[in-house]
Formats: structure tokens, C-alpha cells, sequence
């Protein structure tokens, strides 16, 4: 099947622990039908929904969920 120039593959690197990293420009259509697009050569698109500025990916699976040590 043929790719016009709108149309070429993208590669989309999956991380166990991070974001889904794409090759851009990219088109992301949202749940509730809108769409969001960025022009970077590669965007990180957020998978744990924590983001702050989701779809983009904001690091904020970084954080730990573990509570913070007790002070004595």
C-alpha cells in the first residue's frame, strides 16, 4: 500500500515505564472527538494519564507513589 507524502510511517518507540515516543508531526484525536497536533520530529505521548498537559507527556510518571518517610 502506497504512503502519499501526509501519509508516510511513523515510528512510535514503546517504553515499560514511560511514554510512547513518536516520530511527529503528529495528529492525536482525543476521547471526546477533538484533536490536538503538534509539529516537533517527536513527541512523547502520555500512557499512565498522569500528565498534567495530556496527551503530551509531562514526566510525571517520574514521581513516586510511595508516601514520603515519617520524621521522628
Amino acid at each position: 500500500m502506497p504512503y502519499g507524502p501526509d501519509e508516510r510511517r511513523r515510528r512510535i518507540v514503546a517504553r515499560r515505564a514511560g511514554p510512547l515516543l513518536v516520530e511527529g508531526p503528529v495528529d492525536v484525536t482525543l476521547e471526546d472527538g477533538t484533536t490536538v497536533s503538534s509539529d516537533r520530529f517527536c513527541v512523547a505521548l502520555c500512557t499512565c494519564r498522569r500528565s498534567r498537559t495530556y496527551p503530551w507527556c509531562d514526566t510525571s510518571h517520574r514521581r513516586s507513589d510511595q508516601p514520603a518517610p515519617h520524621k521522628s
